[in-house]
């Protein structure tokens, strides 16, 4: 049984500095954009900083966040992009 409160779990997409994107999961979302930007994150951002936050929502558990995440990698730079500017 999970102890993990609802919202514990978000998932994101950030726009990188040569304006590609890339979708993840987190607990802590602004210590994982922390890391992204630091050098320390994901392998794809490493060369492509600053990231930037363009997109957020909460998924109930890490199972729900990972199917979500997969979802947001299949999608188009342009399906991307169209949510990133929903949200804004």
């Amino acid at each position: 049984m999970s102890t993990e409160t609802e919202a514990a779990w978000q998932v994101f997409l950030v726009r990188c500095a040569d304006g590609s994107f890339y979708p993840g999961i987190a607990r802590d979302l602004t210590a994982r954009i922390d890391s992204h930007n630091r050098g320390t994150g994901a392998k794809y951002t490493r060369g492509r900083g600053p990231v930037e936050l363009v997109y957020a929502e909460p998924a109930g558990d890490r199972s729900a966040a990972q199917s979500r995440e997969w979802q947001l990698r299949r999608l188009s730079a342009a399906e991307k992009r169209l949510l990133a500017e929903q949200q804004s």
